[in-house]
């Protein structure tokens, strides 16, 4: 993939839609300090770059009644890519997975999960997840408490 040239314009739009996607872009070329016009151009041109993959409400789990949320270390008994493609494709297919990353070290992949409370969770382990081909050992960590949640990456000035 190649890298794409970026002025100081480009990074404060990405800064600005990173931090607050709904703005408007007549809201967003005044925060930018350019004419709304020449402001849509560039945030297509960032979209069609692929910097820009998307737009996303941050919902609150709690209130949607997901109260529990665990990190799961995997490890898995073959390293092949068939079989690690295998596990990523049955990572997509379990709403509880709400994301899995492949490690380099001891364990294979990391998932972060969320499910209504314990015994659902538990449920989903032990029926789905230890289950699984190729699955060899798990490891849980209980989220008690996030103090930082800070989507996307720092973007800076120049």
């Amino acid at each position: 993939m190649r890298r794409i040239k970026l002025d100081s314009i480009d990074r404060k739009i990405l800064a600005e839609l990173q931090a607050d996607g709904r703005m408007t872009n007549v809201e967003l070329a005044k925060r930018v300090q350019i004419s709304p016009p020449p402001c849509l151009r560039r945030v297509r041109a960032l979209e069609e770059a692929g910097l820009i993959k998307g737009y996303h409400a941050q919902l609150d789990p709690k209130l949607l009644g997901f109260d529990v949320s665990v990190y799961v270390m995997v490890g898995l008994s073959s390293q092949a890519d068939a079989d690690l493609r295998a596990f990523e494709e049955q990572c997509r297919k379990w709403p509880i997975v709400r994301e899995c990353s492949m490690l380099n070290g001891q364990d294979d992949f990391i998932l972060k999960c969320v499910a209504a409370d314990l015994s659902a969770f538990q449920t989903f382990l032990t029926d789905d997840l230890t289950a699984a081909k190729n699955v060899a050992h798990v490891k849980t960590s209980l989220i008690v408490r996030t103090t930082k949640q800070e989507p996307g990456v720092p973007v800076p000035p120049r």
